[in-house]
């Protein structure tokens, strides 16, 4: 499998790691290293939603992108949730390079509203949700015809996340297997 590492510049994106810092549902930093990184299937549909977006006049915003194994079991540890994190024994779309978490920003960076915070472990979180503003629920609409088109699917539970259907097809990826490591 190819790895790609996802940049601001390779991809027009912004990339905000939130597992490289402590503003995540841990507290504390899981990657230290901030690289992005994708397999090669990711890579390319990323690079259409970002066309896509580009066309609004939006831009994406990258949270997370691929975890390795280390990392998912480091929040899986911290969270065993199977609501919204994948059990590392099974593997995570994340694991396998083949999963995005995101948002989009307007032309001036700042993100649209999505009704939740990335990583809100809550019912409000789960596209289709009402318990939001009518303007969140038309963003998150719009991120999710724009990651549809580009060829992504969607988990119900989290608006930021976007796999590959053929996401089980991958190998799970583990640190020392990365261009550069991140944990």
């Amino acid at each position: 499998m190819t790895i790609v590492e996802v940049t601001s510049i390779s991809h027009e994106v912004d990339i905000e790691l939130l597992y490289a810092t402590k503003n995540n549902f841990t507290g504390k930093s899981i990657y230290s290293k901030a690289h992005c990184y994708l397999n090669e299937e990711a890579s390319k549909k990323l690079l259409l939603a970002k066309q896509l977006a580009k066309s609004l006049k939006l831009k994406l915003r990258i949270f997370d992108a691929l975890r390795p194994v280390e990392a998912q079991w480091a929040l899986w540890n911290h969270t065993p949730d199977p609501t919204f994190l994948s059990d590392p024994r099974i593997g995570s779309p994340h694991s396998r390079g083949a999963a995005i978490d995101l948002s989009l920003s307007d032309d001036n960076g700042n993100l649209l509203d999505m009704g939740t915070e990335f990583d809100t472990f809550s019912h409000l979180s789960h596209h289709g949700s009402d318990g939001i503003s009518t303007t969140a629920q038309k963003n998150r609409f719009l991120l999710l015809g724009l990651m549809t088109v580009a060829g992504w699917d969607f988990y119900k539970n989290e608006w930021w996340h976007y796999q590959l259907f053929n996401s089980k097809d991958f190998p799970l990826v583990n640190d020392k297997d990365l261009p550069k490591p991140m944990i």
